[in-house]
């Protein structure tokens, strides 16, 4: 296998045997890059050199002083600050090359632990809005890798680095995940440090995790220092657990298309096949239907605060949706935005309540496989209230559309169950990736 195709705990298992180093291992990575970067696009910044040079001086430091992540390779989002790479935002206003001597709270763990930073990756402006960077499916390049983690997911997805960082305000992790067929990781808000990444939302912003495998999530938890109050029970199957279906889902969300739809029933099946029990849950409160437009709200208007420096000084070249976010184009008042805060938050404990008697709550990811076309990045209509609720999502793989493109399903567990939700999904998603249909293809 060359080494480019290895997962994270692959890669660090050959180079702590000897038998790879981490420059020939960069050197494989960056030759993946050279080969697909035409058709991806997935990288805002890459400079080879750096790269290799990193290589070489995490290959000088003794093995009794490597950390657990020794030599894994990162692809960083660019609104999150990394000091030897600019941070861009994919924005004219921040086009100047040069770094700012910072790294992101979560990079700086990253390297601490060993991490090779490879590059930074793409993002829609300020990962804000739904206008798609030049970024394709690598599945299908005249498809939407979705956003605004564009380059993340899909440099991911076409095995161009085993590991990225993305961030969520609405879908921006969770839809890439299931779009380039990998597993995607929104933990629970603020059980991660924000510190140097772009605000949009402080209510909502969220650091996400792209990786290929759950036991590769499972590593960047350990070493961003993720933990539950309880230690996770360990899992051979699916035997005895226990999930959720949520029954009154068509009064918050859209109707899935075909893809998801099958994608829902297949995993469903195929959970209750393998010995679970599936079980639909209704939340019987009349507020969790304003839950969507709640959030837009919040989201509007944190945006109108989070803006306002670019659009004072660079109105003519900041996006006009977020040009409308500062105007306050949602008309919201002061009074819209209490009563969405405070609806939200009422309904949090509530929904862990429920989902506290189950394993996981099953839900789509996306409404369906990616849509044709790069100049959006397609909808989040059902990440919006998960995001909003600051409970933890994983994209589980394995299901795939109409089109052969990848379908991913979402499991959702109560806040603060981070582990216990990323155990249930290594089991789940082995079940998933051998019987739900999707192979990743010999891109």
């Amino acid at each position: 296998m060359e080494p480019y195709r290895l997962t994270a705990t692959e890669a660090i298992a050959r180079i702590k045997s000897d038998t790879l180093t981490v420059e020939a291992y960069a050197k494989s990575l960056l030759s993946r890059i050279q080969q697909r970067d035409p058709v991806v696009r997935a990288w805002a910044h890459l400079d080879p050199d750096l790269v290799l040079r990193r290589a070489r001086e995490l290959d000088r430091i003794p093995p009794s002083q490597r950390g657990p992540l020794h030599g894994a390779a990162v692809g960083v989002k660019d609104v999150i600050y990394t000091r030897d790479m600019p941070t861009q935002h994919n924005s004219p206003i921040y086009a100047d090359p040069s770094p700012v001597a910072l790294d992101a709270g979560c990079v700086a763990v990253l390297r601490d632990a060993g991490a090779l930073i490879l590059g930074k990756t793409t993002t829609t402006q300020f990962a804000a809005t739904v206008a798609g960077p030049a970024t394709t499916n690598p599945h299908d390049p005249a498809r939407t890798p979705g956003g605004s983690s564009s380059g993340s997911g899909a440099a991911v997805g076409d095995f161009q680095v085993p590991l990225a960082l993305g961030t969520q305000t609405g879908g921006s992790t969770i839809r890439p995940g299931s779009f380039n067929g990998v597993y995607a990781f929104k933990p629970t808000w603020g059980a991660i440090s924000r510190e140097g990444l772009k605000i949009y939302s402080l209510m909502l912003d969220t650091l996400g995790l792209y990786a290929r495998s759950v036991e590769d999530l499972e590593l960047l938890s350990d070493v961003l220092a993720l933990k539950d109050d309880e230690t996770p029970e360990k899992r051979d199957g699916v035997q005895g657990m226990k999930f959720a279906l949520l029954k009154n889902a068509r009064d918050v969300f859209p109707e899935p298309g075909p893809g998801t739809k099958g994608a829902m029933e297949k995993a469903a099946a195929l959970l209750r096949q393998n010995g679970a029990t599936v079980d639909e849950v209704e939340f019987p409160w009349p507020e969790f239907e304003k839950v969507p437009r709640w959030h837009r709200c919040v989201m509007s208007t944190d945006g109108r605060t989070a803006f306002l420096p670019e659009y004072r000084s660079h109105r003519e070249r900041l996006d006009p949706f977020l040009v409308g976010h500062v105007e306050n184009a949602g008309a919201y008042t002061h009074r819209d935005r209490l009563e969405a805060l405070d609806g939200i938050a009422a309904l949090r404990p509530k929904v862990d309540a429920v989902l506290a008697s189950f394993d996981a709550l099953l839900t789509p990811s996306v409404p369906d496989e990616a849509p044709p076309g790069i100049e959006s990045t397609g909808s989040a209509a059902f990440n919006g209230v998960w995001t909003a609720l600051h409970v933890p999502v994983v994209n589980v793989p394995g299901f795939q559309g109409e089109n052969g493109l990848p379908v991913g399903v979402s499991l959702v567990a109560s806040r603060y169950r981070d582990r216990h939700l990323l155990e249930v999904s290594g089991v789940v998603g082995k079940i998933f990736e051998a019987q739900g249909g999707w192979t990743r293809k010999n891109i």
